[in-house]
């Protein structure tokens, strides 16, 4: 264990891990369907893969508006920060740290997430994707554009959510910037085509971005903030084009000079094969952007534990962060410790609800070797 990279410390910001393992954020819908508050099963969960160095929480919505999966939390009202309150608690007791991350859903929500009202986004551009409704996954609809009042209203959302993750004790948090959602939108070119001061060049379609992430620091302070982005070339309206790019490079490269405490940064979930990103696929993305950044980088997506260690050891990310392998292993750093082999996931309890495929999953108990006398 001792000369796994992955097992060393490291300080991120101001808070000390005890490995460089993150668990990445998981949507797993077992926040109550009413009022999106989160349960002591949450607080179970959570608490059973304490031994990470860091704790991404799932995505958790900044508004009403902003709310966009079935079953996922929120933290907008009291009782929400009432339930993580019970969850940053138990992981704090077990001897974890925990970061919320801040989500806005934007155009992949759905009327029936928003009492009927039409999801909200940087133009009226169906992204082609899919919402997971009460009812079931739906294609999404076209939205509506936000006006400028409320673009600033949803900034001060970003803000309030982000003093309700401190006074539910979170350890910091994290601005969901990339995949489908509501930052993203206003950064990719096809879904934004505003003629205001939001459009346009990379840093009008950036405004959003760093407006929010100014409104965050104004409620946590800097080295308690990170931000997850990285290009995407996903269906729809988001497959890659001749900008996502330069967009995004813009982007993180003022991202540094914020002072922030990471940047957790996705590596290709599909295909970038004849795509204007192909030259970022695997290890590509990270040896791109980490000249960029000049902050603590965590990499994601695909990840081992060699390969994570190597990363490490290559100087191409500080901190690894591991989605899938945390479903089934809640001991995951044990396992990784004791080269043991990782459970495999059932899938269909992934997005169900209840304990089962959830917080049931048992640790790693190693084979018992019978000695005779």
């Amino acid at each position: 264990m001792s000369n796994q990279p992955l097992f060393t410390q490291y300080r991120m910001g101001n808070l000390d891990l005890p490995n460089r393992i993150v668990m990445a954020p998981l949507t797993r819908m077992r926040a109550q369907s009413h009022d999106h508050v989160p349960t002591a099963l949450q607080a179970e969960y959570y608490a059973q893969r304490a031994s990470a160095g860091l704790i991404i929480a799932e995505a958790t919505a900044i508004s009403p508006e902003g709310f966009g999966w079935a079953d996922t939390p929120g933290l907008w009202t009291e009782e929400q920060v009432r339930g993580w309150r019970r969850v940053t608690d138990a992981v704090h007791a077990a001897g974890g740290r925990i970061i919320a991350q801040l989500w806005h859903t934007g155009a992949i929500s759905h009327p029936e997430l928003l009492g009927g009202a039409q999801p909200v986004s940087a133009s009226n551009v169906d992204p082609g994707q899919i919402s997971v409704t009460p009812t079931g996954r739906k294609p999404t609809v076209t939205p509506r554009p936000l006006t400028k009042q409320e673009i600033q209203a949803t900034v001060a959302d970003f803000a309030r959510a982000a003093r309700n993750a401190r006074e539910a004790g979170f350890d910091g948090v994290q601005i969901l910037a990339n995949y489908l959602y509501l930052i993203s939108q206003f950064l990719n070119a096809a879904t934004n085509l505003r003629k205001d001061e939001y459009s346009g060049s990379p840093e009008n379609r950036s405004r959003f971005l760093f407006e929010v992430v100014e409104s965050v620091l104004g409620e946590v302070d800097a080295q308690r903030v990170g931000v997850k982005i990285s290009p995407m070339h996903e269906g729809g309206a988001f497959q890659a084009n001749n900008e996502t790019l330069p967009v995004t490079e813009y982007a993180i490269q003022k991202l540094s000079s914020y002072n922030l405490s990471h940047l957790l940064l996705m590596g290709n979930s599909t295909d970038f094969t004849n795509t204007p990103l192909e030259k970022l696929a695997d290890d590509g993305m990270f040896r791109h952007f980490r000249p960029l950044f000049k902050g603590t980088l965590i990499a994601n997506v695909k990840m081992g534990r060699d390969r994570g260690n190597r990363l490490i050891a290559e100087g191409l990310a500080d901190l690894v962060a591991f989605g899938r392998p945390y479903i089934a292993n809640p001991d995951l750093v044990h396992r990784f410790a004791e080269n043991a082999p990782l459970a495999e996931v059932d899938w269909e309890t992934v997005y169900a609800s209840g304990r089962h495929g959830y917080s049931d999953y048992p640790t790693y108990q190693a084979p018992e070797h019978n000695s005779r006398s």
